[in-house]
């Protein structure tokens, strides 16, 4: 669906700001029938376009308030060594988000912890079950902007 029109944008939007919001206020929103709306979200979701509907959490209220981010360079760059690699990081829960790289860092891994001892503990974890050159960890003072809403193009 690479060409979206104006109702399609406007549900994206309002889902990706409230993916709880009803079928009725949607329609309501956009002036359309519920069952047109209705219709539009299923493609949107069939299409892959809207992947799920999730709840976002607040990591301090939940005690993994420590944001790491973490730069991985290897010397194998073997399909075996990625296939080893990405299920070791992928079997790591607090690992939120992972990255292949072009440049000089080859992995970048944005990790939720409770402390530095705690990440101390995932780093272990991670170097126990595959061979990597170097790594190295930046941790987070404060986040300015963290938004899960991708930008719509009109």
């Amino acid at each position: 669906m690479k060409n979206l029109d104006d109702p399609d944008r406007k549900i994206i939007e309002l889902l990706q700001r409230d993916a709880t919001t009803s079928l009725e206020l949607l329609a309501e929103q956009l002036s359309l029938s519920v069952n047109t709306c209705w219709r539009r979200v299923r493609r949107l979701e069939e299409s892959g376009i809207i992947r799920r509907r999730v709840a976002l959490c607040d990591a301090e209220k939940l005690g993994v308030e420590q944001t790491v981010f973490v730069a991985i360079k290897t010397r194998d760059h073997s399909e075996d060594w990625l296939e080893a690699f990405a299920k070791a990081v992928i079997d790591i829960p607090e690992v939120v988000e992972f990255y292949r790289m072009a440049g000089d860092v080859d992995y970048v891994l944005k990790i939720q912890v409770r402390s530095v001892k705690d990440y101390d503990r995932v780093y272990r974890s991670l170097i126990k079950r595959v061979d990597i050159a170097d790594v190295s960890a930046t941790f987070a003072m404060e986040c300015l902007k963290n938004t899960t809403e991708l930008p719509l193009k009109q």
